[in-house]
């Protein structure tokens, strides 16, 4: 019988037996811990899904060897002498290749958590957390989804809603710079995002340039720039320009 698949009596029971081949997922450690290096890869070793293409104790040697063996997953070591977890996610990712990165770290430290999975990491594992978790953890990944332990997930997103919070607050104070400008400084800034020269802008206003520059100083001191690019950036990434379509618009 051909396609794999072959009956056998045994007992007057059939056991219908078939082999499956399937492709065991490549995995890469770093890891400047020796002691647990060895430990993981051996755990893995005994797992017939993983096969452990190659480990390091070094990020910037195991980052050469992801070029080389473009493993499917990388257990990443948070905490690492010459090159930190952080900086070595961020230089796997511009690799630009397919590899799932998880975590590891001795730290439930929340901050950590939150900047390697705003970094690309997949998943986030402590090394004290059992072995069946890490395991689990891999599977996860693979599969496509995020991992984080139970105990480190509600930590994780309140840090997240937290940090959100903030940085919301800090584009809000940002955005109500504008707003202390005076109407005829709306109107010089409003010609200076124009490319219009400082004379044009006294042609057009008119008054002199001595006032111009006046003005334009008090813009950069009330906007926090130090120049004119930077004051008509700023208008420009703060919506300034739609303000100024929406005041000409109710003009007319």
């Amino acid at each position: 019988m051909y396609g794999g698949e072959r009956k056998i009596e045994s007992g007057g029971e059939i056991l219908n037996m078939r082999r499956e081949f399937k492709k065991k997922s490549r995995i890469l450690l770093i890891d400047d811990n020796y002691e647990h290096l060895v430990g993981v890869r051996e755990l893995l070793s005994l797992e017939g899904s993983f096969d452990v293409v190659n480990a390091s104790t070094s990020a910037a040697i195991g980052i050469n060897m992801i070029k080389k063996y473009q493993p499917d997953v990388v257990l990443m070591d948070m905490n690492m002498p010459e090159k930190d977890g952080l900086q070595a996610i961020q230089e796997i990712r511009n690799l630009d290749l397919p590899v799932k990165i998880i975590a590891l770290s001795a730290y439930d430290d929340a901050d950590l958590i939150f900047r390697a999975m705003k970094l690309g990491a997949r998943g986030y594992v402590l090394k004290t957390m059992a072995s069946a978790q890490l395991i689990y953890a891999i599977e996860e990944v693979l599969a496509g989804k995020i991992y984080l332990p139970s105990a480190l997930s509600l930590r994780f997103f309140e840090y997240f809603q937290k940090t959100v919070k903030e940085e919301n607050t800090i584009e809000e104070n940002e955005e109500n710079l504008l707003s202390y400008l005076t109407q005829r400084e709306e109107e010089v800034l409003d010609l200076l995002t124009k490319g219009i020269t400082y004379k044009g802008v006294s042609s057009k206003l008119f008054i002199s340039e001595t006032t111009v520059k006046t003005h334009v100083n008090n813009i950069f001191q009330k906007l926090q720039v130090n120049d004119r690019t930077q004051a008509v950036l700023y208008a420009i990434n703060h919506g300034f320009m739609n303000k100024s379509k929406a005041k000409i618009a109710s003009v007319r």
